[in-house]
């Protein structure tokens, strides 16, 4: 008798996944300064960490289309826990070692970031993959334990450098380095299926001349923005807004928005089966509008606040719904479609913050005024998922 897959390891590995790519994105720039006061690096060149990280992420987004299904998804995805794990050990030793620390420093960012691109590219459709029923409440589900180990990682690291102090950031960085390290056996014993079959999926040439394809890449660049336009401002906008310092910043601003936005896709995750996807999707791009417009327009700081908090709410089903409405209306896309998915949510992760930093800095640095121009994504979000409700509804008439 052949014993039924336990896709409950799976399921568990890729939550961990998930919180190895909050890691992966969040620890560095809690130490910025500590690089900036241990090895004398200029702002200007750490500047240079997030930046590195990202298009790194981007690189593996785009390649992963050509290479994840010929290599298969079990070899990629055990790759990416084992670099995401070397990556984040050796930023605690390559400073020390190498004569010039920044460039130690760059080496393991590029190192884990391969590690971040892979995880966001396989981790979805080996969940897609698996039969699961409430496929779209699972996405959510699995999505919101980035925001937990976001949370997890400012929170405990804000402990940790409380208790034991900052200069001892590199054993913290080591502990850090076990979860993917751990999570590297994990995939390697839990069972994981394919998407499509061999020679069943679209091909990405077929794919990029579907005009639904573009729909839902237009999408995923919306909600990546409309993400992170606030997440990577919103310290920044509590000191300012509110005066407080740096770690009552940190705990206000990114963690009170990374944990109502995982709040958010655990509910979805509980109720999906009640609730239609697009309409919630509606309904919270609504919700994102009002809170950037709170957050740029209030005159009272705490209702500025307000609006920052609540728009991770807002934003929390954005990322999970749009590769959930792939997944169900183009099924043939494959690992190819996932892999545009994750490379357009990253292009607006990176467009949206810049954009915001750019008129905040023609308008002298207010940063109400950039965040008032984010706006524009979950505006742009709600036209697109009126564009796709009519496109569906038309296609049905014809069948």
């Amino acid at each position: 008798m052949t014993e039924c897959p336990n896709y409950r390891m799976t399921l568990a590995a890729c939550y961990l996944g998930f919180i190895t790519q909050a890691i992966s994105a969040n620890f560095a720039p809690l130490l910025f300064l500590t690089f900036k006061n241990t090895y004398g690096i200029s702002l200007e060149k750490i500047a240079l960490i997030p930046t590195v990280f990202y298009l790194t992420q981007l690189f593996i987004d785009f390649i992963a289309t050509k290479f994840a299904d010929k290599i298969g998804y079990r070899i990629c995805v055990v790759t990416s826990q084992a670099v995401s794990a070397a990556g984040l050990a050796l930023m605690a030793i390559l400073p020390e070692i190498l004569p010039v620390p920044f460039v130690g420093i760059l080496i393991a960012v590029v190192l884990y970031a391969m590690g971040s691109g892979l995880i966001e590219v396989l981790v979805s459709p080996i969940v897609e993959a698996c039969p699961f029923e409430n496929k779209d409440g699972m996405m959510s589900l699995l999505h919101s334990f980035y925001c937990w180990g976001a949370v997890g990682v400012i929170l405990g690291s804000t402990l940790f450098f409380a208790v034991f102090g900052v200069e001892k950031w590199r054993i913290l960085t080591l502990i850090w380095a076990l979860v993917p390290l751990y999570n590297t056996f994990n995939f390697i014993t839990c069972p994981i299926e394919r998407l499509v079959e061999d020679g069943e999926g679209m091909r990405i040439g077929k794919l990029l001349r579907l005009p639904l394809f573009w729909l839902l890449i237009l999408l995923m660049v919306c909600s990546g923005a409309s993400e992170a336009s606030m997440a990577q401002w919103a310290s920044a906008f509590t000191e300012s807004a509110m005066g407080v310092s740096k770690t009552i910043g940190d705990l206000a601003g990114p963690c009170l928005f990374a944990a109502l936005m995982g709040v958010s896709r655990v509910f979805y995750g509980k109720m999906s089966h009640r609730l239609d996807l697009t309409k919630t999707m509606l309904f919270c791009g609504g919700l994102c509008v009002i809170c950037y417009l709170l957050a740029s327009l209030a005159s009272l700081p705490i209702i500025g606040l307000a609006g920052c908090a609540l728009c991770g709410i807002s934003v929390g089903i954005m990322w999970p719904g749009t590769i959930s409405i792939s997944a169900e209306k183009c099924p043939l896309g494959g690992t190819a479609m996932f892999a545009f998915l994750a490379l357009a949510g990253d292009v607006g992760g990176t467009a949206g913050p810049a954009m915001v930093g750019y008129f905040s800095g023609l308008a002298g640095g207010n940063l109400k005024t950039g965040l008032l121009y984010a706006v524009i994504f979950p505006a742009v979000l709600m036209i697109g998922l009126l564009i796709l409700k009519r496109m569906m509804a038309t296609k049905q008439k014809t069948v």
